[in-house]
């Protein structure tokens, strides 16, 4: 019977050929088990086995996975392709620019969006790149630049909602420092590795190494292997010793906790990294074995490397200064200089700046300024100065009157009214116009010119001196009215004495990008009558250099501070040429420089808190300026040497305070607001420290010029003659061997009381220039006769001594 119903095709259906649907509803009795094939389905058809369902999925399986794999290939292909290397971060490529004193030797500050001096990789040393290498990518030299584990870490932890982490090539920090952004994620990844595959097809190993140690910050602001070597060891990266270069390679994989100056903690994480450095260099063959243990007993010795504040002081005003005069200098190719290579484009910028003399004048300011008085707030004075090297227009120094950190004006750009200071320039305009130092001008005060009144300044205004006294004795005491006659004696006299001004140093009152002066205009230089008693606002940059151009015999120089930019291969951007033109004839620079002279050397003058006590001739002019209603608004001296000129400027507040009344007395108990006060003295307490060890250097002789003069009235004044001799002066005669060694400082209104000095009896009684107080006979002198008008006597009322007339 069962091989009947076997042969009849009713054998019992085998369990193994039955589909997982088929054994279910056979197991559940929903349909006849049969013995032999698959069970067929409601067409008749046999069903499929789970066998070849299977190898159904495994083939379609195969060939979706190989298509997707292709798919993959193609997709990474084009995205290789079509994916550019993009610009670097301008930030990571930047490279501070470096500013040096004069010389090139001294740094004096930088410029840096980064913290960053690029090196090449020649110099840095061996154990650097070993030690970094080591630690960071051990397998640098022989990986293709990507870390297949850190991408596919990267995919699945992005997945599960997590960051990617773990270590990357030095390859891919350099590309996602220099090209990406810190962004933590597979995409982010995915284009590092791409970018890095073609940085490593594009550059050699060590290429990649130099930008990488270039670029990777190391913590306490520095980028890069050469600022990160000053930072922490002060030292350049080419000096650094295995222990220090382990450190370096040590603190780049965590800079903000591993600082050793953070504390205990930080220096105890810090030695762990340092050991595990040293013990991965001697793995990969960079040191021994006994090197290395030698090595990680200690950490290195950490230097204490002075947090130096980038702009603290005056170092702020004088990085302002010189960017802001680079800003307008051209380039070989004829550009200027831009912000962005300035701030990160590594150059290297030269200035005139001595570091000595700029500590001077810090000095010499702070040991005489005053600091306490009643109603005196002194974060309300601001004392400026400047300092100039004749004939070449070099600035050596100056002051901006306080800390950059608490005030970015620069009151040695800024300036204040010039106030009698401005005179030179007139009494060079009036000698180069015919004039002499022995002519006289009226010295009575007040004087009107058209609708002007003007008035000497000293003695309650009245301080008159007479209507014929000599230009020589109106420069000593500064007799504002004395000059107002010259400037109206001239053709155009107020434009002549700007064009004079101008060709000596000082910019014109309109503003130029380019133009000569720091600043390159002067607010307020209007051709008035008034113009040399000095209502323009002058800085005392440009005030040194305009008299720098008499100590230098005559011949002009613009100021400058900026001698020569390279950039970082040392190739000239950039080389100042210094540009003499003559300004005054040596004649009458010698005349100009032997008055201001007399300021100094005189008892009687105005400046003569100024003198040397080395005996070092000094020359000078104080100027002391008010505004509307009389109040003084600036204090000034400017005065030179033949080797450096320097101005002295002391203003309130805005720059236009009140000083009379607030700036508390010196203490000798003389008012302190005249210039003849604290800016002479402090301008001789800066040349004093200046000038030490300075050879002295004598002016040169005066010549005493007497051109023709455009108005006959200005003679110089003849006393009447004497009784037992007569007077045998020609009026032009110059000088044969020296100058006169009394220069008149006024003339007599009347016959001195005092007695004449004995001289001998071929010597002429009136001098060169003029008679002198001392010099005119008093036995029967004659009344003076009514032509012409007397000057004024020197037995009259002085100002003190230092009060100038202004």
């Amino acid at each position: 019977m069962a091989g009947k119903r076997r042969a009849e095709g009713t054998s019992p259906v085998r369990t193994a050929d039955m589909s997982w649907p088929q054994l279910l509803r056979a197991r559940l009795g929903r349909a006849p088990q049969q013995r032999g094939g698959a069970v067929p389905d409601k067409t008749g058809k046999p069903q499929k086995t789970w066998k070849s369902r299977l190898k159904r999925f495994l083939l379609w399986g195969t060939v979706t996975a190989v298509v997707l794999a292709l798919l993959g290939v193609a997709g990474f292909v084009y995205v290789y392709k079509s994916t550019d290397i993009p610009d670097p971060n301008k930030d990571f490529l930047a490279n501070a620019s470096i500013v040096y004193y004069d010389g090139g030797k001294d740094e004096l500050g930088r410029y840096a969006l980064q913290n960053r001096d690029s090196i090449p990789l020649a110099d840095m040393p061996d154990n650097v790149k070993q030690a970094v290498v080591a630690a960071e990518d051990q397998s640098f030299y022989t990986n293709n630049g990507i870390d297949t584990k850190g991408i596919l870490r990267a995919v699945f932890n992005n997945a599960k909602g997590g960051s990617t982490q773990g270590a990357s090539t030095i390859t891919q920090q350099y590309v996602k420092i220099l090209y990406l952004n810190q962004e933590r994620s597979y995409k982010r990844k995915v284009k590092e590795a791409i970018l890095s595959l073609k940085i490593q097809r594009e550059q050699s190993k060590d290429q990649v190494l130099e930008g990488y140690l270039n670029t990777i910050y190391f913590g306490r602001g520095a980028y890069g292997i050469q600022a990160a070597a000053n930072a922490y060891f002060d030292k350049p990266a080419k000096e650094l010793d295995l222990r220090e270069a382990a450190v370096l390679a040590s603190v780049l994989n965590d800079p903000n906790d591993l600082d050793p100056a953070d504390g205990k903690d930080a220096r105890r994480a810090l030695k762990g990294r340092f050991q595990y450095v040293l013990d991965s260099m001697a793995k990969v063959g960079d040191i021994t074995e006994s090197e290395a243990a030698q090595a990680r007993k200690r950490l290195p010795a950490f230097p204490k490397v002075e947090a130096e504040s980038t702009y603290g002081g005056q170092k702020g005003h004088m990085l302002s200064l010189i960017k802001d005069q680079l800003l307008g200098l051209e380039k070989p190719d004829g550009t200027l200089f831009t912000e962005d290579e300035i701030d990160g484009g590594g150059l290297r910028i030269t200035t005139t700046l001595d570091p000595k003399i700029m500590a001077d004048i810090e000095q010499g300011i702070e040991e005489v300024r005053p600091t306490e008085g009643e109603g005196f707030q002194p974060k309300q004075l601001h004392a400026a100065a400047a300092t100039v090297e004749p004939g070449t227009g070099a600035l050596r120094g100056f002051y901006a009157g306080q800390d950059y950190l608490d005030s970015q004006l620069n009151w040695a750009i800024a300036g204040g009214q010039a106030g009698s200071t401005f005179k030179a320039y007139a009494l060079a305009a009036g000698l180069k116009d015919g004039y002499a130092l022995k002519d006289t001008f009226d010295g009575n005060s007040p004087i009107k010119i058209g609708d002007t009144e003007f008035e000497n300044q000293g003695d309650g205004g009245s301080a008159s001196k007479g209507s014929a006294i000599s230009l020589l004795a109106a420069t000593e005491d500064s007799v504002n009215t004395a000059f107002i006659d010259l400037t109206d004696a001239m053709d155009d006299g107020p434009e002549k004495i700007i064009k004079t001004a101008e060709a000596m140093g000082i910019p014109g009152p309109k503003e130029r990008r380019r133009g000569p002066g720091i600043p390159t205009s002067t607010p307020g230089l209007k051709p008035e009558t008034g113009v040399a008693l000095g209502s323009a606002t002058v800085s005392p940059i440009n005030m040194a250099n305009g008299y720098a151009t008499i100590a230098a015999g005559g011949v002009a120089a613009p100021v400058y501070v900026i001698s020569k930019v390279t950039d970082r291969n040392g190739e000239v951007l950039y080389q100042h040429k210094v540009s003499e033109k003559r300004a005054l004839s040596a004649d009458i620079a010698s005349d100009v420089a032997y008055a201001l002279q007399q300021v100094v050397e005189s008892p009687e003058g105005t400046g003569f808190e100024a003198a040397m006590d080395d005996g070092r001739p000094v020359a000078g002019k104080t100027g002391t300026a008010t505004k509307d209603g009389g109040a003084v608004s600036s204090s000034w001296f400017v005065g030179f040497t033949p080797q450096l000129s320097t101005a002295v400027m002391y203003v309130r507040g805005p720059g236009n305070g009140q000083l009379d009344d607030w700036l508390p007395p010196s203490s000798d108990g003389r008012a302190g607001f005249y210039g003849g006060n604290y800016p002479a003295k402090t301008w001789k307490a800066i040349m004093s420290r200046a000038l030490d060890g300075v050879p002295v250097e004598e002016f040169p002789e005066p010549a005493f010029v007497d051109g023709e003069a455009p108005d006959p009235g200005h003679t110089p004044y003849t006393p009447p003659p004497s009784p037992t001799r007569q007077p045998t002066r020609e009026p032009t005669r110059e000088p044969t061997s020296e100058p006169p060694t009394s220069a008149p400082t006024s003339e007599p209104t009347q016959a001195p009381t005092t007695t004449e000095p004995t001289q001998p009896p071929t010597t002429d009684p009136c001098g060169l220039l003029g008679c002198s107080p001392s010099s005119e006979p008093t036995t029967s002198s004659p009344s003076p006769s009514p032509s012409p008008p007397p000057p004024s006597a020197t037995a009259s009322p002085r100002p003190e001594p230092g009060r100038e007339q202004e």
